[in-house]
């Protein structure tokens, strides 16, 4: 098939472009390298069957992709808190009329289309662990909302577009993805605690690390998209890991995978920053037949070595 890869060269696009060419796609990559590199991406460049464009997908020129495409992928957002307030406009725009030039682009082509949403539709969430069917605690207004906010009215958008032109459409509510390729400044928690720790620094740990995540290798992730993608599930989906662990013992493993002499800093709260985070994937299980397999101390075994080669001596 020929798919198109939106935020192609981020964490979760590098690996979903590499898996694509692996079953013999063709692959379009699309990425303004805002939080994205090109070094994550040079491996394919040779691949005759791989073809990367610098571009926003906010003003992105659909005249640029010729001929028949079956698939795009929306993968491009920053998904970073620490990128929340920079990019707070940016994020917005990407989410909005960045989505539906991308939607646009499927009608004129008849592509179906695959909507990367995220487990932060569920906010601070009162319902554990989550399932599809919740409507989330949301703050509108918050720091954190320009990123929630944009994939709520992501999912609203794609199923308008599918009611509204009978597109095929799939979205997939994304939890915390990692692994090899994430960027050293990600500000996320485990790029912030292999960081620290690979310098022998104190973690940083928000509250009393007691708050939990569930934390999904990136190759699990991509798996578990790809697998919707090629399913008839036209609502949202649950992809992620329901190992749900605390940031503290998720510190702990990681001083002790980089052999670190890191202490703990503890700093406040965050505001919004939810205290619970799982996914009940019954659904992924049931009608994808998928679930993650790769256990945590594996993932970050990979993750802090990629972290070790990868890290400017």
């Amino acid at each position: 098939m020929r798919v198109l890869v939106a935020g192609g060269a981020g964490l979760i696009g590098r690996a979903m472009c590499a898996r694509l060419l692996e079953r013999g796609d063709e692959v379009i990559c699309v990425d303004n390298l805002s939080t994205g590199s090109i070094e994550h991406v040079k491996e394919f460049h040779a691949n005759e069957f791989y073809r990367f464009i610098e571009a926003d997908i906010s003003r992105f020129n659909a005249a640029s992709v010729t001929g028949a495409l079956d698939r795009v992928i929306n993968l491009a957002c920053p998904a970073s808190p620490a990128d929340f307030e920079p990019l707070s406009l940016e994020i917005l725009e990407v989410g909005s009329r960045g989505l539906m030039n991308l939607l646009d682009l499927c009608v004129s082509t008849g592509a179906r289309f695959l909507q990367a949403s995220t487990s932060e539709v569920y906010g601070d969430p009162a319902v554990h662990p989550q399932p599809e069917s919740y409507w989330g605690n949301v703050n509108p207004i918050g720091p954190r909302s320009v990123y929630d906010e944009a994939k709520r009215f992501g999912e609203a958008t794609t199923m308008a577009y599918k009611r509204r032109y009978g597109m095929e459409v799939r979205i997939a509510r994304i939890f915390n993805t990692y692994g090899p390729g994430m960027r050293h400044d990600d500000g996320r928690v485990v790029s912030n605690f292999v960081a620290q720790a690979l310098r022998d620094e104190p973690l940083t740990v928000y509250g009393d690390g007691s708050q939990t995540r569930s934390l999904c290798f990136v190759d699990d992730e991509v798996g578990g998209l790809i697998a919707l993608l090629e399913s008839d599930l036209d609502t949202p989906v649950n992809i992620g890991n329901d190992d749900e662990r605390s940031i503290l013992e998720i510190a702990s493993l990681v001083v002790e995978l980089c052999g670190s002499r890191s202490g703990i800093s503890y700093l406040p709260m965050p505001a919004d920053d939810p205290a619970q985070r799982r996914p009940d994937l019954a659904l992924a299980r049931s009608r994808l037949g998928w679930e993650p397999t790769t256990p945590l101390r594996e993932g970050l075994a990979r993750t802090v070595e990629w972290f070790r080669s990868t890290t400017p001596q």
